[in-house]
């Protein structure tokens, strides 16, 4: 396939779920629920509506127009381990293998696999050709490169494994926000997507605030308000309810509307139903400490130029690259 029918190929597929008919959708939706309780019906098809917007002919245009995209003789097999924290984590990956000539060799997460599955079914019928470019494999041996995602803990595994090979090896990161009090209520609504979408699950959820004073957070949470239906999931609820006994039995200060909790922490990463925050007193001081947790940070939620505005962050373009390593030039190089 020469890069523009791999390029033509993605534009059909966000057109696709765009157009997909609404009993198709509603059968997705529940088979992907149906395997991992955390996907539920809002939030898959949510991942769907951002897939569909990072596909559209204008934005990838603008992505790939800085990349040299060739026609490719001998592809490279690419194994790709996804993670399955979120609905499709894994599409940007198995997009920049095949928009860059090579083969797609996939370990899928068991928690991930359907919706998965279904976008590189709906892919082939787009094209059959790209059938070559994509196998589906329970092992990842022998490969020219890796892309893996995952914790700290398994980033070590990955490394014993592929750090021989070309490799791409992502860890944990987390997002955060930063709160200069001049937001207004809508912000703190915006902010709550950041914090809520996806359970908090994402690299890119918000787990931890930076404000400027204590008295910003009752405002927070009377903003947050509007999403307490969150506290219906069961998953959900029941770790809110763990982590609310925790702080209460060891006495540790912490403030609570019903179904988040807010606590102060020096700590970036935050457990599920629960978000860290952290007075800070200077912008610069805050700007020094920012940059020495930069290789634990996936993006920067507020207003400023800088920043990722709020209830922005689960929506990345195609150009922004998990981690900032740009996956693309890596491909590419290895041709």
């Amino acid at each position: 396939m020469k890069p523009v029918e791999r390029i033509s190929a993605f534009v059909k597929l966000g057109k696709a779920i765009q157009d997909l008919n609404p009993e198709d959708k509603e059968e997705l939706l529940w088979r992907a629920e149906n395997n991992n309780n955390w996907f539920t019906k809002d939030f898959v098809e949510s991942a769907l509506e951002g897939i569909s917007l990072m596909l559209s002919e204008e934005k990838l245009d603008a992505w790939l127009s800085i990349y040299d995209l060739k026609d490719v003789e001998n592809p490279l097999s690419i194994g790709l381990m996804m993670a399955g924290n979120i609905p499709a984590v894994g599409f940007h990956d198995l997009m920049c293998v095949i928009l860059a000539g090579h083969q797609a060799v996939i370990k899928l997460s068991s928690t991930d696999e359907i919706l998965m599955k279904w976008v590189i079914k709906k892919l082939i019928e787009i094209d059959p050709r790209i059938e070559k470019q994509v196998r589906i494999e329970d092992m990842l041996k022998g490969m020219d490169a890796y892309i893996a995602t995952g914790s700290d803990n398994s980033s070590r595994y990955f490394n014993y494994y592929f750090g021989k090979y070309p490799h791409v090896i992502r860890q944990n990161r987390t997002s955060v926000a930063v709160l200069t009090g001049e937001e207004t209520k809508e912000d703190y609504i915006n902010l709550g997507k950041d914090i809520f979408m996806y359970y908090g699950l994402g690299c890119r959820n918000v787990s931890k605030i930076y404000v400027k004073s204590k008295a910003q957070l009752q405002e927070l949470l009377g903003a947050l308000e509007v999403y307490s239906p969150i506290a219906s999931h069961h998953k959900y609820h029941n770790n809110y309810d763990y982590n609310k006994s925790i702080y209460l039995v060891n006495l540790e200060d912490h403030l609570d509307n019903g179904f988040l909790l807010l606590k102060e922490s020096d700590a970036l990463v935050s457990p599920i139903c629960v978000l860290f925050y952290e007075v800070y007193e200077s912008e610069e001081q805050l700007s020094e400490k920012l940059q020495e947790l930069e290789p634990k940070i996936q993006c920067i939620v507020g207003n400023g130029a800088e920043r990722v505005p709020f209830g922005t962050a689960q929506n990345p373009e195609p150009w922004e690259y998990a981690d900032g390593v740009d996956t693309m030039a890596f491909l590419l190089e290895l041709a």
